[in-house]
């Protein structure tokens, strides 16, 4: 029984020591969650309106831009993957990478060869480990992304779009990350970065509607403004893909540290059960060797 009673005892202990680590995780991921938030408010409507004002140009200028024109014959395609640095997120980055996969089976039965670009330690380590190749890694910025990271992913998509085919350009460009719904929900999201193809519509507008485009006055002419907004364009989607992924990944965390707290209450409660019934049944025990010795000396 005195085995017994060290043995839950040193599993309370342990349990206790798991419980304070996630529970500070756990603050910790409440107290970025809140900054992470206000970047993704901050960075959004600045990436709207940078694609409506796109979509317009190339809309109303009638131009063949090599950024807005569809190939005729897309062979390969690259897939931008926003994973995280770190762990202890719940299915984060489980979930995101199925959702590349997904997207490259699909890419596949359309004849594309894919292209992976990736994003987060949790990603390469998980190329690495199955052998698949990529054309470039960014790691050890996803907690709180800089702008410098988002203009180093945009220049290097931005380089493999505009090489030919024959020297292993890329004719599509999609992004995958997760999005923060709520606190409690995050779920992976693609787009399609390269060639642009829509104008989004504001959350304000109807459904069905025609979305109003602005009107513009091109100086010096559609191509240089295109030229000139389209990197721009590139490099703020990147950048918010980059705040939601961060975002989405502080939520992750947080759950699944308050999940893991519980689990720890709860392992500490029913290992003190046990603890209290094997000190009773060694109690129990001793009485009953006392009550028996006193009888046998008794009689």
């Amino acid at each position: 029984m005195g085995a017994k009673l060290r043995v839950y005892t040193q599993k309370i202990k342990s349990a206790q020591t798991t419980k304070k680590i996630t529970k500070a995780m756990e603050l910790i991921a409440a107290s970025r969650i809140q900054k992470a938030q206000a970047r993704v408010a901050a960075s959004t409507p600045f990436a709207r309106a940078i694609t409506r004002a796109v979509s317009a140009v190339a809309t109303h200028s009638n131009v063949d831009h090599v950024l807005t024109r569809e190939h005729a014959n897309v062979t390969r395609a690259a897939v931008v993957i926003f994973a995280s640095d770190r762990g202890l997120a719940g299915a984060f980055n489980s979930q995101v990478l199925r959702e590349g996969l997904e997207l490259t089976e699909l890419l596949n039965e359309q004849g594309k060869e894919v292209v992976y670009y990736v994003v987060g330690r949790r990603a390469v380590s998980y190329f690495a480990f199955r052998r698949r190749a990529t054309a470039a890694e960014w790691t050890g910025d996803t907690d709180t992304p800089s702008f410098q990271t988002a203009e180093e992913i945009s220049t290097a998509l931005l380089e493999a779009f505009m090489l030919p085919q024959e020297q292993g350009g890329v004719d599509e460009i999609h992004l995958v990350y997760n999005r923060l719904v709520s606190m409690m929900t995050q779920v992976p999201e693609t787009l399609r970065l390269l060639p642009l193809e829509v104008v989004e519509a504001d959350e304000s507008e109807a459904p069905g509607s025609v979305p109003v485009y602005p009107l513009y006055e091109f100086e010096p002419d559609a191509d240089s403004v295109l030229d000139a907004l389209l990197p721009v364009y590139i490099q703020s989607r990147v950048f918010n893909a980059l705040l939601q992924s961060s975002a989405a990944k502080h939520a992750a965390t947080q759950k699944a540290m308050k999940s893991a707290s519980d689990n720890a209450d709860k392992l500490i409660t029913d290992y003190t059960r046990l603890r209290n019934n094997a000190r009773q049944a060694e109690i129990t025990q001793q009485i009953a060797e006392i009550v028996g010795g006193a009888d046998a000396l008794a009689s």
